[in-house]
This record gives C-alpha cells, structure tokens and sequence, in this order.
C-alpha cells in the first residue's frame, strides 16, 4: 500500500470508531468536564497525537501494512465492545464498567487500525504514544473511590508527620486533624485526585521524553506516586499551620480552595529536577562506555 491509501484507510477505521463507540467518547466527554478526577483525559489525544507526528517527520517513515496483526486486534477490540453489551445487564456490571471496557475496545480498535495501516515496524516505534491512549480510559467509580480513599489516608498521615516534625502539637482521628485552636476534617473531596492524577501522567511522559534507559524511567514513575500523597500533605500542613498561628480565615482563602495548583506546580518542580539528574547520570555513563573518538585522536597527536 501506498502512504496515501494507507492513510486514507486508517482515516476510515477512525471515522468508523467515532461513529460505532460514540456514546462512550460523549459519555467520557461527560466525565472529563464534570468531575475532577478525568481532566487528565483532555491532554491524552492531543500529546500521542503530537508525539507520533513529530516521530514520523524525524524518520520519515514508509508504512508497510501489516493486515494480520492489524486484524486481530480489531478483532479483539470487537469482543471487548460485545462482551460489554453482552453483561450490559446492571445485575452483572454498572455502567462505569461498561464505559471503562467500550474505551478500552475503542483505543484497542485505534491501535488495531494504526498497526494494520502503517505496520508493525512504525507501530513498534511509535509503542510509547499508542500505550499513552489508555489513559483515555476512565477508572471505574469502585477503583477511583479507592484511590480515593488511599490519598485522603496517605495525605492526613504525612501532615501529622510534617506538624510533629516542626513541634505543632496535633491530635488525629481518622482524617481530622486538631492543632491549638483548629479542627481540620481532610474530607474525600479534599484527596486532590485531579491533581494527583495529572502529577503521574506528566511524569510518565517527562521519564520517556528525557531519559533513555527504564529503570530511569520506572523511578521517575515511581516517585511521582508518594510524591502525589505528599504535595496533599504540604497542603493541609500549610493550611493547618497558617490558620492556627496566623488567621483562620486563611481556610476560606484561595490557597485552600484554589492552591492545589501551587503544590502540583511544586510537585512537578520536583519531578523535573529529578529528570534532569537522572538525564546527567545517564549521559555521563553513556560517555564513559562510549568515548568521544575525536578526542583520542587530539590526545594522541598531542
């Protein structure tokens, strides 16, 4: 195939997508604008899809079909869609779930498509932005409410730490803190999904754009995660400190119904200077187990 028929043909699955899972794609529209924990969502297209363009401007590939793995994976995209219809039954599975398995068919059928049309040569090379689509998926409401509760727990623990690190006296039950002369209850919508979530997902993709080797790229990942609890922890200290030392209007102040942005901005300072050590260390490596040839040249004309 051609690269103009391969592109018109992949045009054509991804139109076909739109139109056969296009109550999920307005149903996880939904989501995205109404609830916190999906804003992540609007920046998956839009970074895969920049990120395979400006890949395949470097290289300048030629597609070569590839119809049988392509095949198969639509395939399976189908089955994943018709097994969600089939326990569409409430009794079986809840409409979250159900959402979550018809993206999970439609990113499945666009990696299907990609594969088919351009090959599995580009697609290999592409491996990052394809996988990248799954965070399109959203968590079903079981699993969100858990993380949920995980950073809520995770953010009033490293608080206390941080209060009695610094001399504050404070009393914990659950998730409410008590510092002299101010009660704080770390409700669940105070858990800090969105920005958590969004701290992870920028994380994933600093690690593959500036480091090469996985480990790197896995501790960078990893980090993000209790970073995630901690920057929450900053917050509530902050909050808790200023409104018991200096003015209690502080907690109907922006920095406690806005400031999430301040500490996600922190976090991500973090991450990215973490990156940037770890990019060093690597290029250093790189240069003690591949040496410059040029400058043993000098050296040995010197």
């Amino acid at each position: 195939m051609t690269t103009t028929s391969s592109n018109r043909l992949f045009a054509l699955l991804s139109t076909a997508s739109l139109v056969m899972w296009w109550p999920a794609i307005s149903a996880t529209l939904a989501l995205t604008l109404h609830q916190d924990a999906y804003t992540h969502i609007f920046l998956v297209l839009p970074v895969s899809g920049a990120l395979i363009v400006l890949s395949w401007r470097k290289q300048d590939w030629k597609p070569r079909s590839d119809f049988r793995a392509g095949s198969l994976l639509l395939s399976l995209a189908v089955l994943v869609a018709l097994s969600g219809l089939r326990w569409g039954n409430p009794n079986i599975l809840t409409g979250d779930i159900r959402l979550a398995l018809e993206m999970l068919a439609l990113v499945i059928w666009w990696i299907g498509s990609f594969v088919g049309c351009f090959g599995d040569r580009i697609a290999r090379a592409c491996i990052f932005p394809l996988l990248f689509l799954f965070w399109l998926i959203p968590l079903p409401e079981l699993a969100l409410h858990r993380i949920e509760l995980l950073l809520q727990q995770g953010s009033t623990s490293f608080a206390r730490l941080l209060l009695m690190t610094t001399g504050v006296p404070v009393a914990r039950e659950g998730t409410t803190l008590s510092v002299p002369g101010l009660t704080l209850q770390v409700a669940q919508e105070c858990s800090s999904i969105r920005s958590s979530t969004l701290l992870v997902v920028i994380s994933v993709l600093l690690s593959h754009l500036f480091l090469r080797s996985t480990w790197a790229r896995l501790f960078v990942v990893l980090v993000s995660l209790p970073l995630s609890i901690a920057k929450n922890g900053v917050r509530i200290f902050t909050l808790a400190v200023l409104g018991a030392y200096w003015d209690r209007g502080i907690l109907d102040s922006p920095l406690h119904h806005q400031g999430g942005i301040l500490f996600l901005a922190l976090a991500l300072a973090t991450v990215v200077i973490l990156t940037s050590l770890l990019a060093r260390l690597e290029a250093r490596a790189s240069a003690h187990q591949f040496p410059d040839p040029s400058a043993e040249i000098i050296s040995d004309r010197q």
